[in-house]
């Protein structure tokens, strides 16, 4: 038995100690699968929106009246059963490694209050996410239930950015890298591209991909609505230009810059991809891939956001943070 179970545990005993027995470094790694699996989750989510699967499992929290697996059930089809179960079982998923997000800030050497508040954060939002399912699920999928539940996933990236970030700086209190102006800039973009997902939002609730046929609309002009989402897409690109250029012609220590710079790339093409959707009735790929880079831009400015200040390097007291080259914030 002992032969048969060696391959099994030799690639989970060195993970199993990145959480019981963590560094910094794994600690952060953690973080970032947070990042990931939650953004996953979203575009998986987006998957059973355009393949009208969204009642697939026509009950919450079982998948069919009868039964908490997929099950033949009449008037369903069972790909569509299939896709939104699997979306249901990557739940499990992002729970794992919420949990291990947690253990890893509870088991820190030096445990750090901020860290472990940021990780209790994710097995929460995945406790919230998993009840607010089964309101859209009751709701027959009414777009504002929809829009709430996606609204969710957007903090629970938040979140997981913001324990990537501090879990690889020290605790001393936050020094801006770059002129209080361009800071507020950084902010306002923050606060833009926040609107952009709203106005996507409206744009998703009001189009064709409803996630079933019986699902209800919002019932506003489509056209009015998506060229409501361009302006505020236009207006995203023109801050983010602005604000490279402001870190371009100022001296600018860390990696702002370069993150402006990214985060820039991911608009336009995420711009080219709104239009080419658009100008081909909106196909159920096109779409897809669109949310893929709705979180993309989401998490890209997140990490502007938090590259225009530092709190000094890991293990430096918070007293001791002074001569790092930045001002308080």
């Amino acid at each position: 038995m002992n032969q048969l179970l060696d391959p099994i545990r030799r690639p989970v005993a060195p993970l199993f100690r990145t959480v019981w027995s963590p560094t910094a470094a794994t600690m952060r790694w953690w973080a970032l699968i947070a990042v990931a699996v939650n953004a996953g989750i979203t575009v998986t989510g987006a998957v059973v929106r355009v393949t009208g699967s969204g009642l697939g499992c026509p009950t919450w929290p079982r998948c069919t009246p009868d039964s908490f697996v997929p099950a033949a059930h009449d008037g369903i089809s069972p790909l569509n059963t299939a896709i939104e179960f699997g979306n249901r079982l990557l739940t499990f998923l992002v729970l794992v490694v919420a949990l291990a997000c947690l253990a890893a800030a509870l088991r820190l050497p030096e445990r750090r209050r901020d860290l472990v508040r940021l990780a209790w954060l994710q097995p929460v939002g995945v406790a919230v996410q998993a009840l607010w399912g089964g309101v859209v699920v009751h709701s027959a999928l009414n777009p504002v239930t929809v829009n709430v539940h996606f609204l969710f996933s957007i903090g629970m990236i938040a979140a997981a950015c913001a324990l990537y970030a501090r879990a690889g700086e020290g605790d001393a209190p936050a020094q801006r890298l770059v002129h209080r102006d361009i800071r507020t800039l950084g902010y306002v973009l923050v606060g833009a591209v926040l609107l952009l997902i709203l106005a996507g939002m409206v744009v998703t609730g009001t189009g064709p991909h409803s996630g079933d046929e019986m699902a209800s609309r919002f019932d506003f002009d489509i056209e009015t609505v998506a060229r409501i989402h361009a302006d505020v897409a236009y207006l995203v690109v023109g801050l983010t230009f602005a604000l490279l250029f402001a870190l371009h012609v100022t001296d600018v220590r860390g990696g702002a810059r370069r993150a402006a710079l990214t985060l820039l790339a991911v608009e336009l093409a995420q711009g080219v991809i709104g239009y080419v959707q658009y100008f081909l009735a909106v196909p159920a790929f096109l779409v897809g891939l669109h949310v893929l880079g709705s979180t993309l831009v989401w998490i890209c400015t997140l990490r502007v956001a938090f590259a225009m200040r530092v709190r000094g390097p890991l293990g430096v007291p918070a007293g001791d943070a002074a001569g790092l080259g930045a001002v308080p914030v």
